[in-house]
């Protein structure tokens, strides 16, 4: 049994209840998977990876944790990877002989080399028909009966998309078998694509997990962080001052240690002015611009309208208003802003929330673009 490490972060807000009550479920046998959805910066990676997982840990289960978004270009060869990480490097060894697959840098050696940097995702996105009938020997190498996983797929959202059915559909058949060996977690931060993906019946992943919101921090966990600060600085953080914080910064766990730590560095100079230095952070970020730049006219100016809550886009006054931003001197045409929405919802930036309902996924994101229209 593999015992659990206090977590490297002195500034976690540990939530080994919350850990225990998702595990209590896997365990009463009614449900092997559970969904949960957040958006960005609320700490549901955080909680994954450093209570849900070490709690796994100490009741037996090998555990496996892969953030898809970061693999959403080659998920089914990062998948296989993080698997056989939670395997003996022979195991892997052993399944790719017998499956006499071409990586020859898996079979010069008598373990898996650069692992951890990514060899063997390499390997497997340069020849895909490998990576699929890994995964399925990886997954029936869990056919045993004192054998549990627990595996956790951050970003669950990208197994939705059409160009990754078919990993999908194989992970679903996969884990159908093994309902008591493998137990899973589906995280995400787009609740209508989650939504989606376990709530209509085309869907691999159809009436296969239960979804709820992810529970988010609140009060506790701000008066927590207050008494952290409390004891490195001669200048007191009262409860009243960080919740206010906290509320400002859009009860955003993220931002909030961001607050903690101008606060902690400037402390003479009181809380609002540390807030006012995260503000102008976190809402006129950089990377905002980077993402801004790269974005079509007519998806800027769609933007531009959900960050100011119009929600009619395909209204012949809105496609007049969308004309004329982009110089014309006549409505857009409908397809404009259905395209520019297509577009948003790829690059996650914009969430479908029923039909013709749409979304910014990112509050700061949003808060960003009304702060560029008023400098504008």
């Amino acid at each position: 049994m593999t015992k659990t490490v206090a977590p490297a972060d002195p500034w976690h807000y540990p939530r080994p209840e919350l850990a225990k009550k998702y595990l209590e479920i896997f365990d009463i046998g009614l449900n092997s998977a559970r969904g949960l959805f957040a958006k960005r910066r609320m700490g549901k990676s955080e909680f994954l990876e450093q209570d849900l997982i070490p709690a796994a840990q100490v009741e037996g289960y090998l555990t496996v944790y892969l953030n898809l978004w970061d693999a959403r270009t080659h998920p089914t060869p990062s998948l296989v990877s993080a698997l056989s990480r939670a395997m003996e490097p022979t195991g892997l060894l052993k399944l790719v002989k017998r499956l006499n697959t071409p990586l020859k840098k898996v079979k010069a050696s008598g373990k898996v080399p650069g692992l951890a940097e990514g060899s063997l995702e390499a390997e497997l996105a340069d020849d895909p028909a490998v990576a699929g009938p890994l995964l399925s020997e990886l997954l029936r190498g869990f056919d045993k009966p004192n054998q549990r996983m627990l595996l956790v797929l951050d970003e669950a959202q990208v197994l939705a998309s059409p160009m990754h059915s078919e990993l999908a559909h194989s992970l679903r058949a996969g884990l159908d078998r093994r309902k008591q060996n493998i137990k899973v977690v589906f995280a995400g931060s787009s609740e209508p694509t989650l939504r989606r993906m376990f709530g209509r019946s085309t869907e691999p992943f159809y009436n296969w997990a239960p979804l709820e919101p992810f529970e988010l921090l609140g009060t506790e966990f701000v008066k927590v962080m207050a008494r952290k600060v409390n004891k490195l600085s001669r200048y007191p953080l009262t409860d009243k001052d960080a919740l206010a914080a906290f509320l400002a910064l859009h009860n955003t766990p993220e931002f909030f240690r961001r607050y903690l730590n101008r606060y902690l560095a400037y402390a003479e100079l009181g809380s609002t002015a540390a807030l006012d230095d995260t503000q102008k952070h976190v809402f006129n970020g950089a990377n905002f611009s980077d993402v801004w730049k790269k974005l079509l006219p007519s998806d800027q100016e769609i933007l531009k309208l959900l960050a100011q809550g119009v929600t009619e886009l395909h209204s012949e006054p809105v496609r007049l208003q969308l004309g004329n931003a982009l110089g014309l001197d006549k409505p857009v045409s409908k397809n404009t802003p259905q395209h520019s929405l297509r577009r948003l919802q790829a690059e996650n930036l914009v969430a479908k929330l029923d039909y013709g309902n749409y979304q910014l996924q990112d509050d700061a994101f949003a808060e960003w673009i009304r702060n560029l229209e008023l400098d504008n």
